[in-house]
């Protein structure tokens, strides 16, 4: 497993902070389907998706919809950036009322992270941001693969970056 630590500057739109940026680089290229269910502002998957439709993604769903989408074992890397919690998405972003089930409702995450695994492709890659190291190992068919911790002083939260490798 690698491990790494970077300082960079705080940034709400997270794949623009220059290591994390680096690190979803390392992972994606222009033959993998990549999505990003949770995508903001974000270009770097070839398929974004944000329930905010003042952002330029190619579907505006909820993130278990927009899933669905998608044959099972189809995906090649997801990027896991929801809002952290409630208090970030009242301060950052548009959407409040219909995302308050995103972190107030344990069985909506344990949904999502069904169908990462369903969605996955054996050897796909899923990148979890946050601000602790758990990633979405719910079973033993993910293994870690790189983390990346990136502080950014003073009173802001670490982001912590974790690679995940779908074994079967």
């Amino acid at each position: 497993m690698i491990i790494n630590r970077i300082w960079s500057m705080p940034n709400k739109n997270t794949f623009s902070i220059k290591p994390i940026k680096e690190l979803i680089k390392k992972y994606n290229n222009p033959n993998l389907l990549s999505v990003d269910p949770f995508a903001n502002n974000s270009k770097l998957a070839k398929i974004t998706n944000d329930l905010d439709i003042s952002y330029d993604t190619t579907h505006h769903l909820d993130a278990l919809i927009f899933l669905d989408i998608f044959e099972n074992e189809s995906i090649d890397l997801i990027l896991n950036d929801p809002p952290y919690n409630f208090n970030q998405l009242k301060q950052c972003y548009n959407i409040q009322k219909e995302s308050k089930n995103l972190n107030d409702n344990y069985d909506y995450w344990f949904q999502i992270f069904k169908k990462y695994h369903e969605k996955l492709k054996k050897n796909g890659k899923i990148i979890t941001f946050s601000w602790n190291s758990s990633g979405i190992n719910m079973s033993n068919n993910l293994e870690i693969i790189e983390v990346l911790f990136v502080p950014h002083g003073g009173i802001h939260y670490d982001t912590v970056c974790v690679v995940e490798n779908k074994l079967f």
